[in-house]
Parts: structure tokens; C-alpha cells; sequence
């Protein structure tokens, strides 16, 4: 086969007293073939070098990427977060005001669309990996998008979409009298909604890896350059779901439903224009192939192998392609670990493997230290779901609270709908002075460049989150006492004049510090801890994280319903609808008891995780018929 096997100078006299220590150290040597073809038929690359639009190679890198590009791309992520955040505080009361839904059912619907857009994520970054490339999966899915909006814009114009609403007041909707939804008006609506949800599947997995791709990763500035970016692109986020809950809320009060709806497609439509504006200044990533195929063939490799020892006579190495490229395209290569050592199988080479092998039977350490990396990376994503979940009950509960509070500030009244923008207005400041205040402090405590690591941000988030839920569980028992004592246990949507809804301004500004902590660092975690050739992948992990909250959101509630409610005896469940009745602050202490146990699981699978480092094979690793340090 042509093959050389690679050792240390120490291994090459000692390794036949020492092969119950090679079991330990299976990266202290590797096979190298100049005659292996790749798992996908294609020839191997030079690891992560940018290329144009057409896939050539760019000549000047000075003419390209950086913040310029950065900042086309930021706008694009701004006008899809706008629409979702406009869609998820509209459409539960379009869903109910004007389609006659049940205010319980408009609320599970949503939450299963913010759910599946969220959870496809995965998809949409699967295929960006696979085939498309990043540019042009956020370029089709974005145009989907907008046809989804398009689609709502009309139901909420065109009569002839939605019930008969002239014999319908407020005493019959709250009743239930009022005319219901046609199967086909609802089928419509459901339609134009998941569409606009499986566009968000292609853009939100896409859009931050995109963005991080426009920098040089070989300058010295790169890692100061890329926390800077993700800060940028949560911020582009949180202003778009300001706006969305400020300026979109006001035109639906002023201008109706389909004013507001349509000026979400409005926004996405320039933003797709700006997008595409920044064309000759992006840089592109090549898709690696099938990651699902690459996994499966470590997978099956491994299986086949499963009864093969390291030991054994018939062991020639753990294979890799010769020199310093990947046989992955878009990919450099990554070294050998320790963990997961039943996946190595797929990488060891037996005497009686052949000249030529398929991959489903031999894989090379690069492809199996993917599969590697992509299990090591679950349990921290896994961790937000319960932060997810709270941030999907804020987004109903907290308005179920605020429609029995005074929301006046001063002679101005906001309306109940813009509540959620204070978590926003708390993530703007935040981010504002992340560089001034929080990074030079803690810099003088922890002693890191950027003021804390990225696992120790999202332990920060995660921490303050319990914070927060834990408030709304004390004040929502003493807004519910004030309720029944002033007389207003069975009026839960007339507001009480002396009790502000601005005290629900410390958890939603509490819950907005943690979001940034922890999702901004998580961000940054996934694309940097991610192999190179699965970055919209590993970027996805967050999305499906946020998908799991939204299902978990919704599960929990029906558990909650159907165990602490009995309607046969006329007991209320913790989340009635008459909020003065139900029990919310249970539940939000159910909700800090689960947060304090996730913050535990979190701590563990954080101390347990080493971040990635070399993850590329540079100077003296594989040089000259030796293997370098590790």
C-alpha cells in the first residue's frame, strides 16, 4: 500500500514491552498513505483556506471579509430575529383576538412553531455543511422566509382568511361564543407559519458561523476579533427583538395585524437586498460533504471493528492520509484523543484491510475525532435547555402577569405587549459595556485575556437565571395575595392601579443579563469548539437547544395542567387562565428547583470538558517520520 507508520524515536525501541500502554496513548502513532482515497471520491484540501463565490482560492484576503462584510451579514440576522420575535408576542394574541383560538392553545402553538424553527436548525446546518455552503443556504432559506411572511401578511388582510369578526365582543371571546376558524383558514395559516419557521431553520445556524468565517483565523488578533463579533451579533439580535417589540407592537395598536406582519416582510425584503449587496465582499468555506455520512461511516467502521484489539499482531496503526492535509474538504486536520475509545476501531488498521479499503470499514483519526468532538460538545448545549425553557414561559406568563398590573410610567401607558422589551433594553446595556466594565474586572479576578472563558460564561448566565425565576416566584406570590385581598381574585385582565407592573422589571432585566452570559459564550463555544468542516452543525446546537426549551415549555405546561388541576371539582390549575386563581409562583419555584439541578449537571460536564487546542496539524507533528507533541 505504500503506507509508512509514524512513532516517536522512544516508541520505536520500546513499543513491543509496552503494548498495555499503547492502549492508553493510541495517538503516539499514526499510518500514512499517499494511495488512500478520500471518503468522498474528492481529493484532499489544505485544511480552512477561504475561497470566492466560484470556490477559487482568493488572491488578496485584504479585499475581503473582516468587519465590513461582517456588518452586511449583521443585518440580515437583525431583520430575522424581528420577524420572530414580532411573530412569537403577535401571534399568540392574532391567533386568539382573530382567529378565535383558546388563549391556551394560540399560546402551545406558537411555542410548537418557535419549537420546530428553532430544533430544524439542525437541517438548515446540515445542509449549509453538506452541499450548499453557508452563503447560498442563508441566501435560499432567507428568500423562504420572506415568502412566510408574505403568506401571514395576507391572512391577516384578506377577509376571506379568518372568521366572521363583526359578532364577536369581548365577553363572547372570552367565552368561547365567537365564530371559529375554518379547517382550511387554519391549515392556511399553519402553512405560511411553518414555512416562515423552516426559513429561520436555514438562516439562524448559518448566519453566526458565516459572519465568524469573514475573519483571518492565522492573524494574531483573531480570537479578540471573534469575541467581539458574537458580542456585535447578539446585539444585532437584541435590536431586532427591540424593535420588534417596540415599533411592530405600536403599528399593530395603530394600524392593525396586517400592517404590522407586513412591515416584518418589508424589513426582511431590504435586509435580503443588503445581504446580497455584500456578495463580492464575503469569504466562503467549501462544504465538506455528507457530515451525517462521515458520522455514519465512523459509526459502522467501528461496529465491524468492535471485536479487534490494539494489541493484536494484526494492528498496523491508526490511519491518517499523509502529510499535513485533511482528507476532509474545508478541514485541517485534527489530532488523536483518548476519549471515546470505541470509536478509534473505526480508525485502526488490520493487516488484512487491503491496498484500497472503503471507508465504511477504515476512517481516518480526523473523520473519527469529529464524531469525537460532536459528542463531547452535546452535554454544554444540552445545559441551556432549561434557560430556553424559562425564556419561552417569560415570554406568556410574564404578560399573563403584567395584564393585572398598572403599566404606566408616568402619563404614559405601555401597552402589555412591549413588556417583554426590557430584557432587550437589558442586553443592549449590558453588551454596551461588556469591554469597559465587566471584562476589565473580572480580567483582575480570573486572570483571563477576555475577562472570563467561555464555559465560564454561560456558567455566569445560567447562574443568574435562578436569580431571576426565583424573583418572579416571590413576587408573584405577593401580586397574587394584593389581587385577592383588593378584591380582584375573579377580574385577572382588569389591572390593579397601585401595584406597577415595573417591578416585573427586575426579573426580565435579570433574565436578559443572563442571556447574553450565556448564549453569547455558548455561541462562541460551538464555532471555535467545532471541527472545521461542521461549524453551521456545531452552531446548531444552540438553535436545537432553544427548539427543546420551546417543546419542553409546552410539555411542562400540560403536565402541569393535568396534574394540579381537577375541572370535575372545580380546582384550578397552577397555570389557569384567571392568573389570580392559578398558582405562578409554584411553577416559577418549579422552575428555580429544576435550574438549581441543571446549574449542578452544568458544573460537572464544564469541569469534565477540555476546550480543543491545535486542532490543526502544524509544524512538527507528522514531520519527517515522527509525531510531535500532543
Amino acid at each position: 500500500m505504500g503506507s509508512t507508520e509514524i512513532k516517536s524515536p522512544q516508541e520505536m525501541v520500546e513499543m513491543p514491552a509496552r503494548l498495555d500502554e499503547q492502549r492508553k496513548k493510541l495517538g503516539m502513532f499514526f499510518v500514512e498513505s499517499d494511495d488512500r482515497r478520500t471518503a468522498f471520491g474528492r481529493g484532499y484540501t489544505g485544511g480552512t483556506t477561504p475561497v470566492n463565490i466560484r470556490g477559487k482560492p482568493i488572491a488578496d484576503l485584504s479585499k475581503t471579509g473582516g468587519w465590513t462584510a461582517a456588518f452586511f451579514i449583521f443585518g440580515n440576522e437583525m431583520a430575522e430575529r424581528m420577524a420572530y420575535f414580532g411573530l412569537s408576542v403577535n401571534m399568540v394574541a392574532f391567533m386568539f383576538y382573530v382567529m378565535h383560538m383558546p388563549f391556551t392553545t394560540s399560546s402551545d402553538a406558537v411555542n410548537n412553531f418557535l419549537g420546530i424553527s428553532q430544533a430544524s436548525s439542525v437541517l438548515g446546518g446540515f445542509i449549509a455543511d453538506a452541499y450548499l455552503g453557508r452563503y447560498w443556504t442563508i441566501a435560499i432559506f432567507t428568500t423562504i422566509y420572506l415568502g412566510g411572511l408574505t403568506g401571514i401578511t395576507l391572512c391577516a388582510t384578506i377577509s376571506a382568511f379568518v372568521p366572521n369578526q363583526k359578532i364577536c365582543d369581548e365577553l363572547s371571546l372570552l367565552l368561547g361564543k365567537c365564530e371559529p376558524a375554518k379547517a382550511w383558514q387554519m391549515t392556511y395559516l399553519y402553512t405560511v407559519l411553518y414555512l416562515t419557521g423552516f426559513g429561520a431553520a436555514g438562516i439562524r445556524p448559518c448566519v453566526s458561523s458565516f459572519g465568524a468565517d469573514q475573519f483571518d483565523e492565522k492573524s494574531k488578533d483573531y480570537k479578540s476579533h471573534l469575541d467581539r463579533f458574537f458580542n456585535f451579533f447578539y446585539l444585532s439580535v437584541t435590536t431586532g427583538a427591540i424593535v420588534a417589540f417596540t415599533a411592530v407592537v405600536y403599528i399593530q395598536i395603530k394600524h392593525g395585524w396586517g400592517a404590522a406582519f407586513g412591515s416584518l416582510a418589508i424589513a426582511m425584503g431590504f435586509s435580503n437586498v443588503v445581504f446580497f449587496l455584500g456578495t463580492p465582499l464575503y469569504r466562503h468555506r467549501l462544504p465538506g460533504g455528507s457530515p451525517l455520512t462521515r458520522v455514519a461511516q465512523v459509526l459502522v467502521a467501528a461496529f465491524r471493528k468492535r471485536n479487534a484489539s490494539f494489541s493484536s499482531s494484526e494492528m498496523v496503526g491508526l490511519y491518517e492520509v499523509a502529510g499535513k492535509h485533511s482528507a476532509i474538504k474545508g478541514s485541517g486536520k485534527i489530532l488523536h484523543t483518548n476519549d471515546f475509545r470505541c470509536l478509534d476501531k473505526a480508525a485502526l488498521e488490520l493487516k488484512d484491510d487491503g491496498g484500497n479499503p472503503s471507508p465504511w470499514r477504515l476512517c481516518t483519526v480526523t473523520q473519527v475525532e469529529e464524531v469525537k468532538i460532536l459528542l463531547k460538545l452535546i452535554p454544554i448545549p444540552a445545559c441551556t435547555i432549561i434557560l430556553n425553557l424559562v425564556l419561552t414561559e417569560y415570554l406568556t406568563l410574564s404578560v399573563q402577569q403584567a395584564y393585572t398590573l398598572n403599566t404606566h410610567m408616568g402619563r404614559l401607558k405601555l401597552p402589555v405587549t412591549c413588556m417583554p422589551v426590557f430584557p432587550g433594553l437589558s442586553i443592549f446595556l449590558i453588551l454596551s459595556l461588556y469591554y469597559s466594565v465587566f471584562v476589565p474586572l473580572s480580567r483582575r479576578i480570573t486572570g483571563h485575556p477576555h475577562g472570563a472563558s467561555q464555559l465560564q460564561r454561560v456558567g455566569i448566565g445560567l447562574a443568574i437565571s435562578i436569580i431571576s425565576v426565583a424573583w418572579a416566584g416571590v413576587f408573584e406570590r405577593y401580586r397574587r395575595n394584593y389581587a385577592i385581598k383588593s378584591g380582584y381574585e375573579a377580574s385577572f385582565l382588569t389591572p390593579m392601579p397601585n401595584l406597577s407592573a415595573y417591578w416585573l422589571l427586575i426579573q426580565y432585566c435579570l433574565i436578559g443579563i443572563a442571556e447574553v452570559f450565556c448564549i453569547v459564550g455558548l455561541l462562541e463555544f460551538l464555532y471555535e469548539e467545532a471541527p472545521d468542516a461542521m461549524k453551521s452543525i456545531g452552531s446548531s446546537y444552540a438553535a436545537l437547544a432553544g427548539g427543546l426549551g420551546c417543546f419542553a415549555a409546552s410539555l411542562l405546561n400540560s403536565i402541569i395542567k393535568s396534574v394540579t388541576g381537577n375541572p370535575k371539582e372545580g380546582t384550578p390549575s397552577w397555570l389557569s387562565q384567571n392568573i389570580n386563581k392559578g398558582q405562578f409562583d409554584y411553577f416559577y419555584w418549579l422552575l428555580t428547583v429544576m435550574s438549581i439541578i441543571n446549574f449542578c449537571i452544568f458544573l460537572y460536564s464544564a469541569h469534565r470538558y477540555k476546550y480543543r487546542k491545535d486542532h490543526e496539524v502544524g509544524e512538527g507533528i507528522m514531520e519527517n517520520g515522527r509525531h510531535g507533541t500532543m
